[in-house]
Order: structure tokens, then C-alpha cells, then sequence
């Protein structure tokens, strides 16, 4: 299944049915009246986010939602039918704006969660409805309101715990691949991964979500490389990874090439809680292990952890590392609980 994050649709709710003018006639029976009924409401646009998908690709090939009209009244006092609802189906974390692509319509993070994008027209009243002692005949009835035309644009942002930041070939999709079931594309050429990618690490009998994304260059946030395209899908992160390749002759440059891009992305990106580590520790020797985390630490301005996904060398301590800034962050985010009075 291919990926996509971002989709434009276009909605319409349906048109309420317009009212009916009519009139009781039938044989034997005096003083029939008026007997038109109220038109049927139309059909309005809902999204509603379902469980077990991660991409926005099934909007690729069908991009028109619109909403059945309803039904016109009868005769008979009979009303006319509603239209049928339609309903976007959408993966957890996705966010629905309008068509300037920055007015957040609704931000869905939860399964179940459901949203009204466009409410259908009220059907209108038929002759019976204008019935009173002063007008016993109405010759009147009212045309259904129109239904509602928007543009919108889905925007996915994937839900995890752990968002991992590097270079390209900064050993991301390793670490994902040793630590969880994901199965990622590794190669020894840049930008080996072209799409997010998630995988569920467990440690210690607690499992959480990392999620995995592009390589970021210098110039990202200008559009170079596959730019900051992809830097949504870790706003909602606990906590970011930032690897270092620790055989890299510029290390402290490519540290701070990484911390330039996602201070320029901007989103509050720079303020979450970071773990740097210096990566691909099983290719240096000792002391060279100590000067790469020497020069590391001094432009990091502080503790640097050493892992290698290869090898799965520190791999363990970094994960319990992630683990204790998730339950902190969960901590910090649970509702406070509100005392009950005591009660004998």
C-alpha cells in the first residue's frame, strides 16, 4: 500500500426536499383541507476516523463525496424521505482544514471520533404546515434549503511515541528494523527511505510506537532533498531520537544541521524532550569512540548516549532511556483528577 499524507477533497451535504401542496379530496368526505407534507432532510458529511489504516491513499482515486438530497413531501400528509449521510473514513491522526490549508476544521486523534464536515439542508414545510383559522386553504409551501459545498484538504500526522531524527543513512531505519517488527528499506545510499514508517519497540514488558521518517539535509526547511515535508508526522512525539552517525568526519555539523532544519520548521518542534545518541559505535575503536562523544557532547551542550543498531550495542539502555521520557510526558498530560467531597 503506497503512502499518502496529504489529499484535497471536495463535499456537498445534500439539498432538503421542498414541501408539498396538496389537498384531502376524496368521496364522501366534507371539508378535506390541506394535506401536503414537509420535505425530507438532505444527507449530510461526516469523517469519522476507523481503526487499521495509516494512509490517506484510498482519497487518491475517489476525491467527490456527495451527499444524497432529500426526498420532496406528498400528498396525504406524507413526509419525504431523508437522504442518505456519507462518511470519510480516515486513519487515526488526521487533520481536516479548509481550503486555505491552514484553518484546522478538526484535528482527529482518537478511534471513534467524529466529525460533522457539512450538514445536510432542512426539507421544506408543505401547505399543511401554513394551516390556521384565518387561512384554511394555503396555497403555499416552502423549497428545501440548499445543501453545503466546501473544499477541504486531510492531512495526516501518523500517532507515536518516539520520532527519530538524523541525516540521511544516520542508521534510523536500522534501529527501527533491530528493535521492532518493521521490515524498512536499508541501503548504504542517501534518502534510502522515501515515506514514514512505524514499528512498535517493547522494553521492559512496555511497548510503544517509533516512528521513522526521511532524512533531513541542510536547506530541508527551503525544499532541498525531500525537505521538511515529512517533519509533521513527529509533532505529536513524546520524545525525538536524534541519531548522530558517530563515522562521520563533521559531527558536530551534522548535529547541528538537524537542529537549524527543525528550529525553521518551527511547530514547537525544538522544544520536546531530545536523546541524542551517537551511532554506529561498533565501527570505532575506543578511542575514537571517546573523541566523537567528546565533540558531540560539546556542541550538544550535554550527555550524549552511544548505541549501534548493528550490533545492538547500547541499543537496550537508549530504549529505557525513551521509556522514561513517555511516562513522564504521559504523566505531565494526564487530566488532574478532581477531589469528591467525603461522604461518611
Amino acid at each position: 500500500m503506497k503512502f499518502l499524507d496529504l489529499c484535497k477533497v471536495y463535499i456537498r451535504s445534500g439539498a432538503g426536499g421542498g414541501g408539498c401542496v396538496s389537498f384531502r379530496r376524496e368521496k364522501y368526505i366534507e371539508y378535506g383541507g390541506p394535506d401536503g407534507g414537509d420535505g425530507g432532510t438532505g444527507g449530510s458529511v461526516w469523517a469519522e476516523v476507523v481503526d487499521g489504516l495509516n494512509t490517506l491513499i484510498d482519497f487518491r482515486y475517489q476525491q467527490h463525496f456527495f451527499a444524497k438530497n432529500g426526498v420532496p413531501g406528498m400528498g396525504r400528509q406524507r413526509t419525504g424521505a431523508d437522504g442518505d449521510d456519507i462518511v470519510l473514513r480516515v486513519p487515526v491522526g488526521t487533520e481536516i482544514l479548509d481550503e486555505d490549508q491552514e484553518t484546522v476544521v478538526a484535528d482527529l486523534t482518537e478511534v471513534g471520533q467524529r466529525v460533522q464536515l457539512a450538514r445536510g439542508g432542512n426539507g421544506g414545510f408543505g401547505n399543511l404546515h401554513f394551516k390556521s383559522a384565518t387561512n384554511q386553504a394555503p396555497r403555499r409551501a416552502n423549497p428545501g434549503q440548499e445543501g453545503v459545498e466546501r473544499t477541504l484538504w486531510l492531512r495526516l500526522k501518523l500517532i507515536a511515541d518516539v520520532g527519530l531524527l538524523g541525516l540521511p543513512n544516520a542508521g534510523k531505519s536500522t534501529f527501527l528494523a533491530a528493535t521492532s517488527n518493521a521490515r524498512p528499506k536499508i541501503a548504504d545510499y542517501p534518502f534510502t527511505t522515501l515515506h514514514p514508517n512505524l514499528g512498535v519497540v517493547g522494553v521492559d514488558n512496555t511497548e510503544f510506537v517509533v516512528a521513522d521518517i526521511p532524512g533531513l539535509i541542510e536547506g530541508a526547511s527551503e525544499g532541498r532533498g525531500l525537505g521538511d515535508l515529512f517533519l509533521g508526522h513527529v509533532e505529536r512525539c513524546a520524545v525525538l531520537l536524534h541519531l548522530v552517525d558517530g563515522t562521520s568526519e563533521t559531527i558536530a555539523e551534522d548535529y547541528r544541521t538537524i537542529l537549524t532544519e527543525i528550529n525553521a520548521y518551527g511547530a514547537a518542534l525544538a522544544e520536546k524532550p531530545r536523546i541524542t545518541v551517537l551511532n554506529k559505535v561498533d565501527a570505532l575503536d575506543e578511542d575514537e569512540r571517546v573523541i566523537a562523544r567528546k565533540k558531540l557532547e560539546k556542541e550538544a551542550n550535554g550527555a550524549v548516549m552511544m548505541m549501534s543498531g548493528v550490533a545492538r550495542e547500547g541499543v537496550t539502555e537508549v530504549l529505557r532511556k525513551l521509556r522514561g521520557q513517555i511516562d513522564d510526558d504521559r504523566l505531565r498530560h494526564r487530566p488532574a483528577l478532581e477531589e469528591e467531597p467525603w461522604r461518611p
